[in-house]
Protein backbone atom coordinates (compact mmCIF):
# COMPACT_ATOMS: atom_id res chain seq x y z
CA UNK A 1 0.00 0.00 0.00
CA UNK A 2 1.73 2.77 -0.95
CA UNK A 3 -0.56 5.92 -0.70
CA UNK A 4 0.13 6.14 3.03
CA UNK A 5 3.85 5.94 2.37
CA UNK A 6 3.69 8.88 -0.05
CA UNK A 7 1.96 11.00 2.51
CA UNK A 8 4.37 10.04 5.26
CA UNK A 9 7.51 10.52 3.30
CA UNK A 10 6.58 13.07 0.66
CA UNK A 11 8.96 15.99 0.60
CA UNK A 12 7.59 19.29 1.81
CA UNK A 13 8.06 22.09 -0.68
CA UNK A 14 7.61 25.84 -0.37
CA UNK A 15 6.65 28.39 -2.96
CA UNK A 16 8.43 31.74 -2.82
CA UNK A 17 6.54 34.88 -3.64
CA UNK A 18 6.70 35.52 -7.34
CA UNK A 19 7.86 32.04 -8.27
CA UNK A 20 5.83 30.13 -10.82
CA UNK A 21 6.18 26.65 -9.29
CA UNK A 22 7.68 24.73 -6.42
CA UNK A 23 11.34 23.81 -6.89
CA UNK A 24 12.30 20.32 -7.96
CA UNK A 25 13.93 18.09 -5.30
CA UNK A 26 17.71 18.18 -5.40
CA UNK A 27 19.74 15.14 -6.42
CA UNK A 28 20.98 14.81 -2.85
CA UNK A 29 17.44 14.82 -1.46
CA UNK A 30 16.51 12.10 -3.92
CA UNK A 31 19.47 9.96 -2.83
CA UNK A 32 18.58 10.36 0.85
CA UNK A 33 15.01 9.32 0.09
CA UNK A 34 16.26 6.39 -1.96
CA UNK A 35 18.50 5.21 0.88
CA UNK A 36 15.78 5.77 3.46
CA UNK A 37 13.16 3.78 1.56
CA UNK A 38 15.54 0.93 0.75
CA UNK A 39 16.90 0.47 4.28
CA UNK A 40 13.50 0.96 5.88
CA UNK A 41 11.89 -1.59 3.56
CA UNK A 42 14.54 -4.18 4.40
CA UNK A 43 14.01 -3.60 8.12
CA UNK A 44 10.23 -3.91 7.92
CA UNK A 45 10.47 -7.07 5.81
CA UNK A 46 13.01 -8.57 8.25
CA UNK A 47 15.74 -8.72 5.61
CA UNK A 48 17.68 -6.73 8.21
CA UNK A 49 16.49 -8.60 11.28
CA UNK A 50 16.53 -7.18 14.84
CA UNK A 51 20.10 -6.86 16.05
CA UNK A 52 21.48 -6.67 12.51
CA UNK A 53 24.47 -4.34 12.31
CA UNK A 54 25.97 -2.69 9.26
CA UNK A 55 28.54 -0.01 8.61
CA UNK A 56 27.61 3.06 6.61
CA UNK A 57 30.17 2.00 4.01
CA UNK A 58 28.54 -1.45 3.69
CA UNK A 59 25.08 0.03 3.25
CA UNK A 60 26.38 2.57 0.75
CA UNK A 61 28.04 -0.19 -1.28
CA UNK A 62 24.86 -2.28 -1.25
CA UNK A 63 22.79 0.67 -2.45
CA UNK A 64 25.37 1.98 -4.90
CA UNK A 65 25.47 5.48 -3.41
CA UNK A 66 27.79 7.53 -1.21
CA UNK A 67 27.86 7.41 2.59
CA UNK A 68 26.40 10.90 3.15
CA UNK A 69 22.80 10.15 2.06
CA UNK A 70 23.00 6.83 3.92
CA UNK A 71 23.98 8.67 7.10
CA UNK A 72 21.06 11.10 6.75
CA UNK A 73 18.66 8.22 6.06
CA UNK A 74 19.85 6.44 9.21
CA UNK A 75 19.18 9.55 11.30
CA UNK A 76 15.58 9.54 10.03
CA UNK A 77 15.20 5.87 10.81
CA UNK A 78 16.57 6.40 14.30
CA UNK A 79 13.92 9.06 14.95
CA UNK A 80 11.28 6.50 13.94
CA UNK A 81 12.61 4.01 16.47
CA UNK A 82 13.75 1.45 13.91
CA UNK A 83 17.52 1.68 14.30
CA UNK A 84 20.20 2.88 16.65
CA UNK A 85 22.94 4.90 15.01
CA UNK A 86 26.27 3.80 16.51
CA UNK A 87 29.16 6.25 15.99
CA UNK A 88 31.87 4.70 13.79
CA UNK A 89 29.87 1.47 13.65
CA UNK A 90 26.98 2.38 11.38
CA UNK A 91 23.61 1.20 12.57
CA UNK A 92 21.96 -1.55 14.59
CA UNK A 93 18.36 -2.62 13.93
CA UNK A 94 16.38 -2.30 17.14
CA UNK A 95 14.36 -5.27 18.40
CA UNK A 96 10.72 -5.15 19.46
CA UNK A 97 9.93 -6.36 22.99
CA UNK A 98 6.58 -7.35 24.54
CA UNK A 99 6.57 -4.03 26.38
CA UNK A 100 7.16 -2.20 23.10
CA UNK A 101 4.28 -4.07 21.44
CA UNK A 102 1.89 -3.39 24.33
CA UNK A 103 2.69 0.32 24.17
CA UNK A 104 2.50 0.43 20.38
CA UNK A 105 -0.92 -1.25 20.35
CA UNK A 106 -2.24 1.09 23.05
CA UNK A 107 -1.28 4.13 20.98
CA UNK A 108 -2.33 2.56 17.68
CA UNK A 109 -5.75 1.65 19.08
CA UNK A 110 -6.38 5.21 20.26
CA UNK A 111 -5.26 6.69 16.94
CA UNK A 112 -7.27 4.27 14.80
CA UNK A 113 -10.38 4.79 16.90
CA UNK A 114 -10.03 8.54 16.33
CA UNK A 115 -9.85 7.86 12.58
CA UNK A 116 -12.87 5.55 12.72
CA UNK A 117 -14.85 8.20 14.58
CA UNK A 118 -14.06 10.80 11.92
CA UNK A 119 -15.04 8.47 9.10
CA UNK A 120 -18.29 7.32 10.70
CA UNK A 121 -19.34 10.85 11.68
CA UNK A 122 -18.93 12.00 8.07
CA UNK A 123 -21.16 9.24 6.73
CA UNK A 124 -18.91 7.68 4.06
CA UNK A 125 -20.37 6.92 0.63
CA UNK A 126 -20.50 3.46 -0.93
CA UNK A 127 -17.68 4.50 -3.26
CA UNK A 128 -15.48 5.46 -0.32
CA UNK A 129 -16.17 2.17 1.43
CA UNK A 130 -15.55 0.06 -1.67
CA UNK A 131 -11.76 -0.27 -1.13
CA UNK A 132 -12.49 -1.58 2.37
CA UNK A 133 -14.97 -4.18 1.15
CA UNK A 134 -12.52 -5.21 -1.59
CA UNK A 135 -9.78 -5.68 1.01
CA UNK A 136 -12.14 -7.84 3.09
CA UNK A 137 -12.97 -9.89 -0.02
CA UNK A 138 -9.27 -10.42 -0.67
CA UNK A 139 -8.71 -11.41 2.95
CA UNK A 140 -11.40 -14.06 2.65
CA UNK A 141 -9.95 -15.42 -0.59
CA UNK A 142 -6.48 -15.55 0.93
CA UNK A 143 -7.71 -17.52 3.93
CA UNK A 144 -9.47 -20.04 1.68
CA UNK A 145 -6.21 -20.46 -0.24
CA UNK A 146 -4.28 -20.66 3.04
CA UNK A 147 -2.10 -17.79 1.80
CA UNK A 148 -1.24 -15.85 4.95
CA UNK A 149 1.10 -13.45 3.15
CA UNK A 150 -1.73 -12.37 0.84
CA UNK A 151 -4.04 -12.11 3.83
CA UNK A 152 -1.55 -9.85 5.65
CA UNK A 153 -1.23 -7.61 2.58
CA UNK A 154 -5.01 -7.23 2.32
CA UNK A 155 -5.29 -6.61 6.07
CA UNK A 156 -2.67 -3.87 5.85
CA UNK A 157 -4.49 -2.33 2.87
CA UNK A 158 -7.73 -2.29 4.87
CA UNK A 159 -6.21 -0.46 7.84
CA UNK A 160 -4.27 2.06 5.76
CA UNK A 161 -7.33 2.85 3.63
CA UNK A 162 -9.37 3.34 6.78
CA UNK A 163 -6.82 5.83 8.09
CA UNK A 164 -6.81 7.68 4.76
CA UNK A 165 -10.60 8.03 4.80
CA UNK A 166 -10.38 10.08 8.00
CA UNK A 167 -8.97 12.93 5.90
CA UNK A 168 -6.49 14.03 8.56
CA UNK A 169 -2.92 14.08 7.28
CA UNK A 170 -1.26 14.29 10.68
CA UNK A 171 -3.33 11.41 11.98
CA UNK A 172 -2.53 9.33 8.90
CA UNK A 173 1.21 9.93 9.25
CA UNK A 174 1.23 8.99 12.93
CA UNK A 175 -0.86 5.86 12.45
CA UNK A 176 1.45 4.82 9.61
CA UNK A 177 4.51 5.19 11.81
CA UNK A 178 3.12 3.02 14.61
CA UNK A 179 1.68 0.49 12.17
CA UNK A 180 5.11 0.06 10.59
CA UNK A 181 6.77 -0.35 13.98
CA UNK A 182 4.40 -3.23 14.72
CA UNK A 183 4.78 -4.74 11.24
CA UNK A 184 7.94 -6.75 11.90
CA UNK A 185 6.54 -8.54 14.96
CA UNK A 186 3.24 -9.19 13.22
CA UNK A 187 4.91 -10.78 10.21
CA UNK A 188 7.32 -12.89 12.26
CA UNK A 189 4.48 -14.29 14.37
CA UNK A 190 1.86 -14.53 11.61
CA UNK A 191 2.13 -18.31 11.30
CA UNK A 192 2.43 -18.85 15.04
CA UNK A 193 -0.94 -17.29 15.86
CA UNK A 194 -4.43 -18.72 15.28
CA UNK A 195 -5.71 -18.44 11.71
CA UNK A 196 -7.03 -14.85 11.46
CA UNK A 197 -10.68 -15.61 10.74
CA UNK A 198 -11.75 -13.27 13.55
CA UNK A 199 -10.07 -10.29 11.92
CA UNK A 200 -11.99 -10.75 8.67
CA UNK A 201 -15.28 -10.98 10.54
CA UNK A 202 -14.50 -7.91 12.68
CA UNK A 203 -13.54 -5.89 9.61
CA UNK A 204 -16.86 -6.76 7.99
CA UNK A 205 -18.75 -5.63 11.07
CA UNK A 206 -16.75 -2.39 11.20
CA UNK A 207 -17.68 -1.54 7.60
CA UNK A 208 -21.33 -2.21 8.40
CA UNK A 209 -21.16 0.23 11.33
CA UNK A 210 -19.43 2.84 9.15
CA UNK A 211 -22.05 2.43 6.41
CA UNK A 212 -24.79 2.96 9.00
CA UNK A 213 -23.10 6.08 10.39
CA UNK A 214 -22.95 4.41 13.80
CA UNK A 215 -20.00 6.27 15.29
CA UNK A 216 -20.09 4.67 18.72
CA UNK A 217 -20.63 1.19 17.33
CA UNK A 218 -17.80 1.54 14.82
CA UNK A 219 -15.36 2.73 17.48
CA UNK A 220 -16.34 -0.13 19.80
CA UNK A 221 -15.83 -2.71 17.05
CA UNK A 222 -12.41 -1.29 16.18
CA UNK A 223 -11.33 -1.09 19.81
CA UNK A 224 -12.39 -4.68 20.38
CA UNK A 225 -10.56 -5.79 17.25
CA UNK A 226 -7.33 -4.16 18.33
CA UNK A 227 -7.63 -5.44 21.89
CA UNK A 228 -8.03 -9.03 20.69
CA UNK A 229 -5.11 -8.77 18.25
CA UNK A 230 -2.88 -7.27 20.91
CA UNK A 231 -3.86 -9.93 23.43
CA UNK A 232 -3.12 -12.77 20.99
CA UNK A 233 0.30 -11.36 20.14
CA UNK A 234 1.33 -10.71 23.74
CA UNK A 235 0.13 -14.16 24.82
CA UNK A 236 2.33 -15.62 22.11
CA UNK A 237 5.35 -13.71 23.42
CA UNK A 238 4.63 -15.08 26.88
CA UNK A 239 3.99 -18.66 25.76
CA UNK A 240 7.20 -18.83 23.76
CA UNK A 241 9.10 -16.92 26.44
CA UNK A 242 10.31 -14.54 23.78
CA UNK A 243 11.93 -11.41 25.14
CA UNK A 244 12.20 -9.57 21.85
CA UNK A 245 11.75 -9.87 18.08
Amino acid sequence: MRTATTLRHGRATTTRRGSRSTPEPTARTSLVEQAYQAIRGRILDNVYSPGHQALESELAAQLGISRTPVREALIRLQKEGLVEVVPRHGMRVLPVSPVDMAEIYTVLTALECAAVELVAARGPSAAELKPLTEAIRDMGRALKADDLDAWAAADERFHRTLAELAGNRMLLETIGNFWDRAHRARMVTLRMRPKPVNSTREHTLLVERLRAGDTRGAVEVNRGHRARASRELLELFERLRVQQL
